[in-house]
């Protein structure tokens, strides 16, 4: 008989987007990796029952103070700008990217250097409770591969992309057409035989501004051939948007830039999306692509201010990304917290705006991103069949008071809560990271 984990404590997680569902007693049951029950059981009879039909069993007691959610799901950050988080916040993007962030990333040629960060950065994602992180790494073959084994063998759901670029950046990360289309094809493969069922490959032009028409074709090609997801930056400035139309004069908008490419799919999901109008968002719309929502580093860099309520009303899937080293924060609270600031400031300038509440940013953190990745039959909450990727959260009653509910509880997480109230990390299944 296979073992039985009874998990027996508060429960929260997201089934719709406008209210988290509580379960104050609630029971969820795991084998192997799976979700195989969750219910409210309050009577002790019913749950000696239960027990009795689950045997053999361990029973994982949460005390009071304790809650079990959803691991986050990050949709966007740059793991090879790690080293740069909190530096150079005094510019703009693309004054930016080539005073620091293109010189931190031409130092990825050489591998070792890659792994010894890499391996930080799955560390320092999980720690804070992202169970699954969909990351950009650079240009280079071999250090590329090296972070999705690292994500590998620290046992992290992860979508890893080597990047793409063969126009505008500076020599030291600029490729050519074959050579780019080639190690993609090469990275797809290697990332491919680890056989593992939680990283996988996902193609990464960086934004159009840095690819050719012919290379963006190409790689639109490539995900269509090996049926896989798709990452980029769109209308992030007014700046790039505007160098977009002059170097795709062809194109309807910038959007249109990545349809034509064969890139705009319900696989896709493109980063901030400030700035397009309103034909641009039902070109996503009928796409099935998603936006990744990237507040922190959006005010950092001076970008604007995304209006993911309209993108909502709009019928898009928005998630959440941490958008390091732009985001001067690995932890997706920290998003979350950003992001509903974001939307309290756009309340107060425009008339009738409904900012967005802590329900939703969670339900963006979780659910929103694994609808991003097509998972959300498999992960995002707890219901029957879903993959166990969990967080329990731990709050010591001394400070915030004996007396306060679960839902006073979780939103003081998500205002006030950092990597010290995640005491326990799951990811399909399995316990990868105690923080004590």
């Amino acid at each position: 008989m296979e073992l039985s984990t009874i998990y027996k404590g508060a429960i929260i997680h997201s089934i719709n987007r406008e209210k988290v569902t509580i379960l104050e007693n609630g029971v969820l049951i795991v084998q192997k990796n799976k979700v195989i029950f969750i219910d409210d059981i309050s009577s002790k009879k019913e749950f000696d029952g239960l027990k009795s039909k689950y045997h053999p069993f361990e029973i994982v007691p949460l005390r009071k103070g304790q809650f079990l959610i959803p691991g986050f799901i990050d949709t966007h950050t740059h793991a090879s700008q790690f080293p740069n988080m909190g530096v150079g916040y005094d510019k703009t993007l693309l004054e930016w990217l080539g005073a620091h962030t293109f010189p931190l990333e031409s130092k990825f040629v050489d591998r070792h250097l890659g792994t010894k960060y890499y391996r930080e950065v799955i560390e320092s994602t999980l720690e804070n409770g992202t169970t699954t992180a969909v990351y950009f790494a650079t240009i280079h073959l071999q250090s590329s591969i090296e972070l999705a084994k690292c994500a590998h063998n620290k046992h992290q759901r992860a979508f890893v992309g080597k990047v793409n670029m063969d126009s505008n950046c500076p020599l030291s990360l600029q490729e050519d057409l074959k050579r780019s289309i080639k190690d993609t094809t090469l990275f797809i493969k290697a990332v491919t035989s680890l056989n593992s069922d939680l990283v996988k490959p996902i193609i990464t032009p960086r934004f159009a501004l840095s690819c050719s028409a012919p290379l963006l074709g190409q790689l639109g090609s490539l995900a269509e051939l090996n049926n896989l997801h798709i990452q980029t930056h769109l209308a992030e400035t007014v700046e790039e948007r505007d160098k977009v139309a002059e170097m795709f004069p062809e194109a309807t908008n910038y959007t249109s830039v990545y349809e034509r490419a064969g890139l705009l799919t319900n696989k896709t999901i493109l980063a901030h999306c400030i700035h397009l109008d309103d034909y641009e968002m039902n070109m996503i719309h009928l796409a099935g692509s998603s936006v990744a929502h990237c507040p922190s580093s959006n005010i950092n860099l001076k970008s604007g201010l995304c209006n993911v309520r309209k993108l909502l009303n709009l019928g898009i899937n928005v998630s959440l990304g941490t958008d390091v080293a732009g985001g001067n924060s690995v932890s997706m609270l920290d998003a979350m917290r950003s992001a509903l600031n974001t939307s309290v400031i756009l309340s107060m300038q425009q008339e009738d705006y409904l900012p967005l509440s802590y329900h939703e940013v969670f339900y963006m953190a979780t659910m929103g991103g694994a609808k991003a990745l097509k998972m959300d039959h498999i992960l995002g909450n707890f219901r029957v069949g879903k993959f166990f990727d969990a967080l329990l959260v731990s709050f010591d009653l001394e400070t915030y008071g004996e007396n306060t509910d679960t839902l006073d509880l979780f939103q003081k997480f998500i205002y006030t809560g950092d990597n010290r109230a995640i005491t326990r990390i799951y990811v399909d299944g399995k316990l990868v990271q105690v923080n004590m």
